[in-house]
């Protein structure tokens, strides 16, 4: 699943894009796809004529601001990309994938296509007027985001002070920080030497505050590299992410660690896969 650095890529290129162009239309080919309204014509009313003046992130989630005339609010369009989506900008003559869910046709012969296999993304139109997480309901469990303020080392010592749940389990919970997903947990982790079977309540400031200084440095680092492609992710233009090649242990079990040559080892928690090194993680 596309996690923060791999959604902002996504962000940063639409806003090179996109900006300021109508949408002039556009076609459904999977109505599953499109989670609000619940009727397709309502969906295209509220797009149609409208441009798009920014795009911001929250979490896992593309908010596209919409504005119509003179720069008066016309909503929102929400993407979610979940496990296999993507947003290509492509010629309208480009050959349709057959796993093309939505076209949005733009003024200056262009389109953007949601294409997503496994079919679990969702496009959401949220009406001017209307705070996005009241349509996009998911919005509204999200913790801080991991470059805000509000995340810090005090504030990961005040939410897992009393936590059992492994410190990997913890990461992947929306409601204690937004966007940090498999591969940038395990990173994080092996960054900051801790081993992602430990209890959260075990770590104290110190270990903490070296966590939440990894978990900056890998997703800074994914982000410049263009995110990570192991299957599906995708940039706007079509482009692999390059964090794959350079990643301390996601997915890399049984090769040898990047500092003491220890073959990763990877575990099951709660169903996710966790990679790491036994001996640079004690």
């Amino acid at each position: 699943m596309p996690e923060l650095p791999e959604v902002e890529t996504v962000r940063r290129g639409l806003n090179r894009v996109t900006l300021n162009r109508a949408i002039e239309g556009g076609e459904v080919l999977l109505a599953r796809s499109v989670a609000f309204p619940n009727q397709l014509q309502d969906f295209w009313e509220g797009l149609a004529g409208a441009r798009l003046d920014r795009w911001q992130r929250r979490g896992k989630y593309l908010l596209g601001e919409l504005v119509r005339g003179a720069d008066a609010p016309a909503g929102y369009l929400g993407v979610h990309l979940r496990m296999t989506g993507q947003l290509l900008w492509l010629k309208p003559d480009t050959p349709l994938s057959p796993h093309c869910r939505v076209r949005l046709f733009f003024q200056g012969d262009q389109e953007l296509r949601f294409v997503d296999q496994r079919t679990f993304g969702r496009l959401w139109w949220v009406p001017p007027g209307q705070p996005p997480a009241t349509v996009i309901t998911g919005l509204q469990a999200l913790g801080p985001e991991p470059f805000d303020g509000d995340f810090s080392p005090a504030y990961l010592r005040q939410q897992l002070s009393r936590s059992q749940r492994p410190i990997k389990n913890a990461l992947l919970d929306q409601a204690l920080v937004a966007g940090i997903g498999n591969i940038y947990a395990d990173e994080a982790l092996f960054l900051s030497g801790i081993r992602p079977t430990t209890p959260a309540s075990r770590l104290g400031g110190q270990r903490l505050t070296r966590l939440h200084g990894a978990i900056l440095k890998v997703l800074t680092t994914s982000i410049e590299s263009g995110g990570t492609t192991f299957s599906d992710y995708r940039d706007i233009y079509g482009v692999n992410g390059n964090y794959g090649g350079v990643a301390w242990v996601y997915d890399r079990a049984g090769r040898p660690c990047r500092v003491c040559q220890t073959p990763i080892r990877r575990l099951k928690l709660a169903g996710r896969s966790a990679h790491y090194c036994p001996r640079c993680q004690p």
